[in-house]
C-alpha cells in the first residue's frame, strides 16, 4: 500500500452549492485532510481521522488554512503582460493594449517565454485549474499546452478563433481555423491533465463560416470544451445585432450553431437579457463572472441575482489581463462589493465566494472530482498561512467563527500567503518563505 499522508490544518470547502443550500460551506478548525495516490481518503477533525489511519504521515500546518485549489474560469494567457492598462473601455482597451501583445505571440521564443511565466503565476496564486483563452497562433497554443503539462495543472484551453475585426495578422480563414484546431485537439485534448476547449473569440470577430467550424469541431471529437465572451459591453451587444441581424439576441447567435451546453462557458454575461438567461440555464451552459475586469474596463455590473434566479450556472474568473490579476481570493472580493453597490444585488456570504472560486469553476468545467474534498475527490488544494506580523493574521487570531475567518481571506488574503499548492497530491507550487510549514 502507498503512503497515506494526513494533513493538519484548519480546513474550509463546499461540498454542496450554497446558493441551493443554506449550509454548504464545511469547516474543521482543528482539521484533517488525508490522502493517498493523488485522492482524498476522508476529511473531518483532525482526531477523527487520525483515529482511521494511525499509520499515517502527518504533515502539520496548524497555523495555517486548506482550502480546494482555486478553479478560475475565464483567462487569456498571451494578455499577462499587460495587467493594469487602465483607462480604456473594452474596444479601445483592445485595439491599444490587448491586440497588439497578442500579435506578438507569433513569436514562438516569447509565446513560450510568457507560457511558462503565466503557468507559474497561475500556480503561485493558487489556481489549480483554468479556462485559457489561448493565443491566435498554433504554436503560441501549443506552447501554453506545453508549460501546463510540465508545470502539472490542469488546464482546459484552445486556439483561439477569429477571421474579421481585429488585426489582420489575427485573423485564420475557416479552413485554416480547422486544420490547426484538429491537430491541437490530437495532440493535447485528454492528455494528462490537459483538455481542449473551441474557442472562437466572440462574435464580432467570428464570421458564420468560423462558427460553423466551430460547430463542425464540437461534433467529431468527444468531450471538448467550450468557451467564448457574452454580452460583456453595451457596444459589443449593438455591432452583433448588426453582424447577426437573422439572431433573436447575442447568445442566438452561438445557439444557431450548437456552441452551448454541458462544458460551455461564457465570459462575462454582464448584459445578457431575461430570455438569453431562460435559454442559458436550459442549456445548462456556464457563466465566468469577472468583477474585477468588469470594473476596470467600465463595462457594468454584473446582474447575478438574475443569473442565480433563472438557474444559470456561475463561476469566477480572473479575465487576465482585462482583469487585475491572477488572484481569486480578490475576485471572490471584488464580486462580494460589487453585489453590495448595485440595486438589487445578491448578498454573498464566505461560503458564496469560497464556491464560486472553487467547485463551481470545476462544474463549468465538467469536471466531477474536482473542487472539494469529499471522499474520492482529487488532491487539489492550497495552503494559505499569514506572515508574522501580517493584518491577516491579527484578524484570523481574533475570528469567532471559521466562516469569519473565510471572509477575512478573501479579503486580505493575497499571493504572499499562499505556502504550497498541490494538484492531485504534487506539490506544484511551494513558498519561499521560511515558515511555509
Amino acid at each position: 500500500m502507498s503512503t497515506r499522508e494526513l494533513l493538519r490544518a484548519s480546513i474550509a470547502h463546499t461540498p454542496a452549492n450554497p446558493f441551493k443550500e443554506s449550509q454548504a460551506l464545511q469547516t474543521f478548525e482543528d482539521g484533517g485532510l488525508l490522502i493517498q495516490d493523488g485522492r482524498i481518503l476522508a476529511v473531518g477533525s483532525y482526531h477523527e481521522i487520525a483515529a482511521m489511519a494511525p499509520e499515517a504521515a502527518v504533515t502539520d500546518w496548524r497555523g495555517g488554512f486548506i482550502v480546494p485549489g482555486f478553479v478560475d474560469a475565464h483567462v487569456h494567457f498571451p494578455q499577462m503582460r499587460v495587467i493594469g492598462s487602465l483607462g480604456h473601455s473594452l474596444f479601445e482597451w483592445l485595439a491599444r493594449v490587448a491586440l497588439p501583445e497578442e500579435s506578438r505571440m507569433a513569436d514562438e521564443a516569447y509565446a513560450t517565454d510568457t507560457a511558462q511565466r503565466f503557468v507559474h503565476h497561475l500556480a503561485a496564486h493558487g489556481t489549480t485549474t483554468a479556462l485559457v483563452f489561448g493565443a491566435h497562433f498554433e504554436t503560441a497554443t501549443a506552447a501554453l499546452f506545453d508549460a501546463a503539462a510540465r508545470a502539472g495543472l490542469r488546464i482546459v484551453s484552445g486556439l483561439v478563433l477569429s477571421d474579421r475585426s481585429l488585426r489582420p495578422e489575427l485573423h485564420q480563414s475557416p479552413e485554416e481555423a480547422y486544420q490547426q484546431s484538429t491537430r491541437l485537439i490530437r495532440r493535447y485534448h485528454q492528455h494528462g491533465r490537459l483538455r481542449y476547449a473551441v474557442t472562437p473569440r466572440f462574435a464580432v470577430s467570428a464570421s458564420e463560416g468560423m462558427l460553423d467550424v466551430c460547430q463542425t469541431l464540437m461534433r467529431e471529437h468527444e468531450h471538448l470544451g467550450f468557451q467564448t465572451h457574452l454580452n460583456e459591453n453595451s457596444c459589443e451587444v449593438t455591432d452583433v445585432d448588426r453582424q447577426f441581424p437573422w439572431a433573436r439576441d447575442y447568445f442566438g447567435v452561438y445557439e444557431r450553431f450548437g456552441l452551448c451546453g454541458p462544458r460551455a462557458v461564457m465570459a462575462h454575461s454582464v448584459w445578457t437579457t431575461a430570455g438569453e438567461l431562460e435559454r442559458l440555464a436550459a442549456s445548462r451552459t456556464a457563466v465566468a463572472h469577472c468583477p474585477c475586469s468588469n470594473a476596470a474596463l467600465g463595462s457594468g455590473m454584473f446582474p447575478l441575482r438574475p443569473h442565480i434566479e433563472a438557474g444559470v450556472h456561475v463561476a469566477l474568473g480572473t479575465d487576465v489581463g482585462g482583469g487585475t490579476g491572477f488572484s481569486l481570493l480578490k475576485e471572490g472580493l471584488q464580486a462580494y462589493l460589487t453585489q453590495r453597490l448595485m440595486p438589487h444585488g445578491f448578498g454573498l456570504t464566505a461560503a458564496h465566494v469560497l464556491y464560486l472560486a472553487t467547485r463551481a469553476g470545476a462544474e463549468a468545467l465538467g469536471l466531477d472530482d474536482v473542487g472539494d474534498f469529499r471522499s474520492g475527490q482529487a488532491a487539489d488544494f492550497v495552503y494559505i498561512r499569514p506572515g508574522a506580523h501580517d493584518v491577516l493574521g491579527d484578524v484570523l487570531a481574533r475570528a469567532g467563527t471559521l466562516d469569519q475567518a473565510v471572509a477575512a481571506i478573501f479579503t486580505l488574503g493575497g499571493r504572499e500567503h499562499v505556502r504550497e499548492v498541490r494538484v492531485a497530491g504534487s506539490v506544484v507550487f511551494r513558498s519561499a518563505f521560511s515558515d511555509a510549514r
